[in-house]
């Protein structure tokens, strides 16, 4: 079996007797032309089994009738039907080009194929694509003088009966008739006769379901035949390894999903459950949901599949599942219409009291029939549907049909029936409805048609039937029977528009001259936007001989998908942009809709609440819950509060919350980390903030009090300096040792001075000063001291032994003997600031403080001061010592009084040094008070003068 073409498929030749068609058996024939289209009577062929009537119609003027009276013309149409079996009824028009379609216009059925009851969406999709291909045959600037023709199946919403429906698109490609084997008596090139049936599918529009589609496009990629979907929208059929012939006017759920999760993370969700159909629409919906929802923290409580032959406990037991996670309020829905209806169905059985919350991809969408009975448990639902546009033309258009102008459709019937819930009046026989009445009628309704063939009578009209109530010819489509357009009627339109616009390219690029083509482009052909020309809803007369040309008939079906459908781009009647990314997947734009109560009223209605396109755009004001008043918790566990982490506990999204210590940030909901020393966590406890650094002030009391003592200490000193300058050279300053009473007296304002250094800003200037005003200022007061004892006690000592002068007793003596004594004290500091080397450190007596100060140990503070204390212990020893010389030297008892009250001060010192470390101002203050103590306890030349 071989493929040479979307238009003629060869296998053998075929004699001249196969060329004459075969009369089908066991079926209807119709053909219809009204008078008001044709120029002469044209005739009714109606042929059932065995017996054919024919009837005449008289012909009209031949005018086409005001479009805006909407008249429904319609030209030569076949319909085959065999009521007992859905398999031989289509809906078939001819044309130059055929177009497939495959529509979900039943039910799937319980035990067979396709169950009784009409699925209305199908039917409109259906109509849809009648009213686009009559919209394209009566536009003069696409596909002019070419005719298209429509092969419609009924998929009965079930992929493996789809598939087997696909087969006769196939076969009409397989059955086209090579005409190159015969020859015409005049010479001329054999031309087949065009009928509702012949020719080969040029593409396919459909299907709805993606697992229909993904059944389909597998086997109509073998004959290269493409497909354009305005449903599918499984993430699956993007992989153009697997379907390459497919495309479709409407996103992957891909979008879709993403959709779903902000929409979820918008009402700030974090614990649902989902629910998907079987199938590729269901699972590869539900997977791509899942991973979004897994990447952005959104935990999935329970996930549920609804097998494709579930029953009522099967939805229970769903349910059932549901409510053992009490905590997801939420719940996710991406499943089929039908699916979801029975899931509606379970929960209203369950009489739930904390109604669960829907959210629903656009397998739910915005459809009302679903939900008859059951609004109170749909109410607050939420659901995304494809953004589309209202056709107002089609809605004049389907308002227009009637079961007596729509014969082309043969289960239009069916619809109207279902639509206003009544009984057409052929479809049934009086003395049935009278014997029900009677109470006699039998189980098994029958009803004739216009022949005396009798036909069984599907579920529905059988009960309508049995109330009795017959149709009135006045009845007419409108919203207030409930019609509403369906939402992917623009994707449907848009479908079979794009194949019209790659098949007007094609035709010019292959059976047009390049003037013919510039002239086309001239008048307006070559236009990618869509003439929005006023509603023309008849076909035109189809002739018997094919205006595509041969090499346009033989194009490979393969490279007219690449080269021709993927690169249209066109404005639609709703005044979109239609176009195909290169996976031939269509814009993702959707509407977020609410199901709410109308305002004093018992009717519902969708509300869009929001749109998504690359991103959510929602107003939650105006988002109404099912028994809520404010938006709904779906939580396994609340967010923690600030400065607390999770605590995981069974499920991923269930925990308890533990604080963290005042120290600790959080570093993510698991985790507390240390903020470390010197830092401290904001109030969110999400980061966290350096403390401030603390010092003395010198505007602080601390500062002031030791700075105040200091100035009135320097400003005393001083005075003394220059009482002593002053009588420098009389016999009692001289007698108390001039030289040594300025060293002594420059000591003391050296740490006077020092004062300034301790409250000082810790810096290495400020360090340096105070490790060399510590050590080397006592060193300078008690090496003078020391010096003065000595030879005080050397004097005496000496005198009561020997007459004898002692030697360096000298005023220069002294002042060599106390320079040399403080030299040590200035090489021990030399020292101590090589091995510890002077600096700033921070100091943490807790978390909360950080201290600035000098980097001196307090170990190292005391053995800088060791040599200082055996100084002052030498000195004390002298002080004792003398302690009982005559009057006239009495200094020696003012220096021991010195030396006692220093040897208590330093006593004192160093456990209240130690025991207020923790407190910066303390020390420094405790210092300071030292020096000045230690200043004022060592001025004998006070005492003396």
């Amino acid at each position: 079996m071989a493929t040479s073409s979307l238009l003629s498929v060869t296998e053998a030749p075929i004699t001249a007797n196969e060329l004459q068609p075969k009369e089908p058996k066991n079926t209807h024939s119709f053909e219809f032309v009204p008078a008001t289209s044709m120029g002469e009577s044209q005739r009714i062929k109606h042929s059932a089994g065995r017996g054919n009537r024919s009837e005449r119609i008289p012909s009209g003027s031949g005018k086409n009738v005001n479009s805006t009276s909407y008249p429904i013309e319609f030209s030569t149409v076949t319909t085959t039907a065999k009521h007992t079996s859905q398999e031989m009824v289509s809906v078939n028009l001819p044309g130059d080009i055929i177009m497939g379609g495959l529509f979900p216009v039943h039910e799937k059925g319980d035990g067979t194929p396709c169950g009784p009851k009409i699925y209305n969406r199908g039917v409109h999709r259906l109509e849809a694509m009648l009213y686009a291909v009559d919209r394209v045959n009566s536009d003069k600037s696409l596909l002019p003088d070419i005719t298209i023709g429509v092969h419609i199946l009924d998929t009965c919403s079930r992929d493996t009966y789809a598939l087997n429906q696909s087969l006769q698109f196939v076969r009409s490609s397989l059955n086209n008739l090579d005409t190159s084997a015969f020859e015409c008596s005049d010479d001329s090139v054999p031309r087949l006769r065009k009928n509702a049936s012949s020719g080969p599918v040029f593409g396919v529009i459909g299907g709805s379901y993606s697992s229909v589609s993904l059944q389909v496009a597998n086997l109509l990629r073998l004959f290269h035949i493409p497909q354009i979907s305005p449903a599918s929208t499984a993430k699956t059929l993007s992989d153009k390894t697997r379907f390459d012939l497919f495309a479709r006017t409407v996103p992957p759920d891909t979008f879709q999903s993403v959709a779903l999760v902000d929409i979820i993370k918008c009402f700030n969700w974090s614990y649902i459950s989902t629910i998907h159909s079987e199938g590729s629409y269901g699972e590869y919906g539900i997977e791509a949901f899942h991973k979004e929802a897994t990447e952005r923290n959104v935990c999935i409580a329970a996930a549920e599949k609804v097998p494709s032959a579930a029953d009522d406990k099967i939805f229970d037991a769903i349910i059932a599942k549901l409510q053992k996670k009490p905590s997801a309020r939420g719940v996710v829905l991406f499943t089929r219409a039908e699916d979801a209806r029975s899931i509606l169905l379970a929960a209203k059985r369950a009489n739930l009291a904390h109604p669960f919350h829907w959210i629903a991809s656009d397998g739910w969408g915005k459809q009302q029939k679903l939900l008859d009975g059951l609004e109170g448990i749909a109410e607050g639902a939420i659901t995304v549907e494809l953004q589309s546009e209202i056709i107002e033309d089609f809605d004049k258009y389907m308002m227009q049909l009637t079961p007596q102008t729509n014969k082309r459709n043969p289960w239009f019937e069916e619809y109207w029936e279902d639509t206003f819930d009544c009984v057409l009046p052929k479809n049934f026989v009086q003395s049935d409805v009278q014997r029900h009445r009677n109470g006699t009628v039998s189980q098994q309704k029958f009803f004739t048609s216009n022949d005396s063939g009798t036909f069984p009578l599907r579920g529905s009209t059988a009960a309508s039937i049995a109330g009795g109530r017959i149709c009135d010819e006045r009845l007419r489509l409108s919203e207030k029977v409930g019609y509403e357009q369906e939402s992917k009627t623009q994707f449907v339109i848009d479908a079979v528009y794009a194949f019209a616009h790659a098949l007007h390219k094609l035709h010019n690029d292959l059976c047009l001259p390049n003037d013919s083509q510039n002239d086309q482009v001239t008048a307006g052909y070559g236009k990618s936007a869509q003439q929005h020309t006023p509603s023309i809803w008849y076909r035109n007369q189809f002739g018997t001989e094919s205006h595509a040309c041969p090499e346009m008939a033989n194009y490979d079906g393969k490279d007219f998908y690449n080269n021709y459908l993927l690169n249209v781009s066109f404005i639609d009647l709703a005044g979109s942009v239609v176009k195909f990314d290169r996976q031939g997947d269509g814009l993702a734009r959707y509407d977020i809709l609410n199901y709410q109560r109308l305002e004093n009223s018992s009717s519902y209605h969708y509300k869009v609440v929001g749109k998504w396109f690359n991103q959510l755009e929602i107003n939650i004001t105006d988002v109404v819950w099912n028994k809520e008043s404010e938006l709904p918790i779906s939580a396994c566990s609340l967010p923690c509060e600030a400065g607390m982490i999770k605590k995981q506990q069974g499920d991923t999204c269930c925990w308890i919350c533990d604080n963290c210590e005042p120290y600790e940030y959080v570093l993510n909901e698991f985790t507390c980390r240390d903020c470390g020393p010197g830092y401290w966590p904001y109030p969110d406890k999400l980061s966290c903030f350096a403390l401030d650094v603390q010092y003395i002030r010198w505007q602080s009391l601390f500062a002031l009090i030791p700075l105040a003592i200091a100035i009135f200490g320097i400003i005393m000193t001083v005075v003394v300096i220059v009482l002593f300058a002053k009588n420098h050279d009389t016999p009692l300053v001289r007698a108390s040792g001039r030289e040594l009473s300025y060293t002594l007296l420059f000591g003391i304002l050296v740490c006077y001075c020092n004062t300034f250094a301790l409250i000082a800003k810790p810096t290495i200037v400020s360090c340096i000063s105070q490790r060399f005003g510590i050590g080397v200022g006592f060193s300078i007061i008690y090496s003078a001291l020391l010096t003065k004892t000595n030879r005080i006690s050397r004097i005496f000592h000496s005198a009561s032994k020997s007459a004898q002068r002692l030697r360096y007793i000298s005023p220069q003596s002294q002042v060599v003997i106390t320079v040399s004594l403080i030299a040590i004290q200035v090489l021990i500091t030399m020292i101590w600031m090589i091995v510890e080397p002077p600096g700033t450190r921070f100091y943490y007596p807790d978390r909360t403080e950080v201290i600035l100060k000098c980097k001196i140990q307090d170990m190292s503070f005391l053995f800088s001061q060791l040599y200082n204390m055996i100084l002052i212990t030498i000195c004390t020893i002298y002080a004792i010592k003398t302690r009982k010389i005559p009057e006239n030297f009495n200094e020696s008892k003012f220096i021991g009084l010195t030396m006692y009250t220093t040897c208590i001060i330093w006593l004192a010192f160093i456990p209240i040094y130690f025991g207020t470390g923790n407190s910066y101002e303390d020390i420094h203050v405790l210092k300071s008070m030292m020096f000045r103590l230690f200043s004022d306890s060592s001025t004998p030349p006070f005492k003396i003068l």
